[in-house]
């Protein structure tokens, strides 16, 4: 009989220890950022999420309450690799090791994000977002540029509001993509159009909203150094409010939409009308001081010469005092007339639309016409060549002369095509009709 081994001091139960193991896990480890890819991914009646997250070698079970994954601004799916914030815990009642997520994110999401706060770290501290840098708005833009891409919804939006607010200011349009690899460049390249052009006061730099990849070409370095440089100011309206772009610190003013972007840069036309108002009251209020200033003063002569001088000569000064009230009136009458009139043609000039842009978009409409109608030439064109062949091949199925070539033989008599042995008779002489000449013969 062998030994008895010696007793422990201590034994431990199953459910201590796997609640040591799991309180070591959370205290030695705690909340940490895992990576990895999603698989086996689950979501029951209660809500919760299980999956699990694995890499090339390894994987671990994981959870996410429902509490959490109600902020997940989508649905996760297998395959799909993701960058979460847990805390590695145990399962006791199971004695397995697993993650409790409280944070998912889409790994792809989280690398773009972390590349824009580098390049916002870095631009800034080089001082590209510095407000000294910022260039003024000018008060009445002469002509506006603007960048972006012309099938997009941000150019009407932006062409509405100038027709609103300010339609005698014309609206030079550079198209340029602004999504895909290569939206940055043709951005950059329609920026220099711009700078080349030199008749423009001030730059508008905008498209709609979009996801984060959507809006990555405003994250480029070289876009951003460029705006940085750039001789006019630059206002951008990227997305919607809540989305910021590495070209909207740099530009010299951020708008929250392509919208009130244009608002920024334009004058309210009621404003300016009110404000052609206010001067007319205060050239009227002017006017009408210097009048009762001549008076006064006409008043003032008129006592003076009704004091000092004879009758003949108070008279006589007295027509030539109400010539000049007169002409005084008159001219006064004249300016406010010329006044009126320029205001009169100022008001015109407000309120008329810019034909412009209206000759741009009947142009564009006949080339789409243009373009239409020649695409219906060259269908028209294919059907009619395909119908000649057909015909064609049609004919030399039934040339007889294809026929022949086939071995067979044409038999006439008396310069009669023989169709039936019904028609031939010993001794009738006839012709024999191959592809390659003709032989008489008799038949026996």
């Amino acid at each position: 009989m062998p030994p008895s081994q010696p007793r422990p001091e201590t034994v431990w139960t199953v459910s201590a220890l796997n609640f040591e193991v799991k309180t070591m896990l959370t205290q030695g480890i705690g909340t940490i950022w895992v990576e990895g890819e999603i698989s086996n991914f689950a979501r029951p009646a209660s809500g919760h999420w299980y999956f699990t997250l694995k890499d090339q070698k390894s994987q671990v079970n994981a959870a996410m309450f429902r509490g959490h994954n109600s902020r997940v601004g989508f649905q996760p799916e297998n395959g799909q690799k993701v960058l979460v914030r847990a805390e590695a815990t145990l399962y006791e009642p199971q004695g397995k090791y697993q993650l409790i997520v409280n944070h998912l994110e889409d790994a792809g999401v989280g690398e773009l994000m972390r590349r824009f706060e580098q390049l916002k770290a870095r631009l800034a501290a080089e001082g590209l977002f510095e407000a000294t840098r910022k260039k003024p708005l000018p008060a009445h833009p002469r002509r506006i540029a603007l960048v972006t891409s012309t099938t997009g919804a941000a150019i009407r939006d932006v062409l509405s509001v100038i027709r609103r607010r300010a339609p005698h200011i014309p609206v030079l349009v550079f198209p340029t993509p602004v999504q895909g690899e290569s939206a940055a460049a043709e951005i950059r390249r329609a920026l220099a159009r711009v700078r080349a052009h030199g008749g423009c006061d001030v730059v508008l730099l905008v498209r709609g909203g979009g996801s984060l990849e959507d809006l990555w070409c405003f994250n480029d370095e070289g876009l951003a150094r460029d705006l940085a440089d750039f001789p006019l100011p630059v206002v951008t309206g990227v997305g919607h409010e809540i989305d910021f772009t590495i070209v909207d610190f740099v530009a010299d003013q951020r708008a929250p939409t392509p919208s009130v972007a244009a608002e920024t840069v334009t004058p309210d036309r009621n404003e300016l009308m009110q404000f052609v108002d206010d001067r007319v009251a205060r050239l009227h209020g002017q006017l009408a001081l210097r009048l009762e200033r001549a008076r006064e003063r006409l008043g003032n002569l008129v006592l003076r010469l009704y004091q000092q001088h004879p009758t003949r000569q108070f008279a006589q000064l007295r027509m030539r005092l109400q010539h000049a009230q007169g002409k005084l009136f008159a001219q006064q009458r004249q300016r406010i007339r010329e006044y009126r009139h320029r205001l009169r043609l100022a008001y015109a000039g407000l309120v008329r639309l810019d034909p412009r842009v209206a000759v741009g978009h009947n142009r564009e409409r006949v080339r789409q016409l243009l373009d239409r109608q020649l695409a219906a030439i060259r269908q028209s064109l294919l059907r009619a060549s395909h119908r000649i062949t057909l015909q064609r091949r049609s004919l030399d199925a039934l040339d007889p002369d294809r026929t022949l070539a086939r071995g067979y033989a044409r038999i006439s008599k008396d310069d009669k095509l023989v169709k039936s042995a019904t028609q031939l008779a010993r001794d009738d002489d006839v012709r024999i009709t191959l592809v390659d000449g003709n032989k008489d013969a008799t038949i026996r």
